[in-house]
């Protein structure tokens, strides 16, 4: 069986890192040997911008289009050092985040010019786009609420996106819509506002009508 490629997307607070590793079990189990990540991040440079996109490591404002070019270098090492490297292995790779949240997040969410995001992220990528993208999808304020479950116990914080205002975040998920209606052969869209089980059986559905 040849690799696949499956990235994760979707608003803040819908789950994205719980099915992902649901997932990841469900293809062990069926003897597929199924690599996480996620972005930015998923090698030391990955994760040192990370810091500064997250967690504001660099201690000063970003302007959007070094915004834009930090993810899009984070990317670019994902793929030549993890992702295409795995697929020549044969192996199945489960995403966090990729080229999907540029748009929704940069693009629809910042105004930047959504043709020349599209080109930025194909000269990243290598040309390599995931063979399915499972959008789960939240309305935003049931999103807020499971954020704001995460970070009662003080144990954490909102990271700079999760403090952007609402309206922006309505646009991020406004955003995904449009990109799923643009290329639904690629996206599956899976109600995210189910139990943890309902959607882990949605997603694994998904992966076996288009992949198995």
């Amino acid at each position: 069986m040849p690799g696949r490629f499956i990235t994760f997307e979707g608003p803040e607070g819908s789950g994205k890192s719980t099915q992902i590793k649901r997932l990841a079990e469900k293809l062990e189990a069926q003897g597929i040997t199924a690599f996480c990540t996620r972005e930015p991040g998923g090698t030391a440079t990955g994760e040192a911008i990370r810091n500064i996109l997250q967690h504001d490591a660099a201690g000063e404002p970003l302007g959007e289009r070094a915004e834009l070019l930090l993810f899009t270098a984070s990317r670019a090492q994902l793929m030549d050092h993890v992702i295409l490297p795995a697929l020549e292995r044969k192996e199945w790779i489960l995403c966090d985040r990729f080229i999907d949240s540029t748009m929704a997040y940069q693009g629809f969410a910042r105004g930047m010019d959504v043709e020349v995001l599209d080109r930025i992220n194909d000269f990243a990528i290598n040309h390599c786009k995931p063979d399915l993208t499972l959008l789960l999808d939240l309305d935003i304020e049931r999103g807020f609420q499971r954020l704001a479950e995460r970070y009662s116990d003080g144990k954490g914080s909102a990271d700079r996106f999760e403090r952007e205002a609402r309206d922006f975040h309505v646009r991020v998920r406004e955003g995904y819509h449009k990109l799923a209606d643009r290329e639904p052969g690629r996206f599956h869209i899976v109600d995210a506002d189910q139990s943890v089980d309902a959607v882990a059986s949605n997603v694994w559905n998904a992966v076996k009508g288009a992949l198995l």
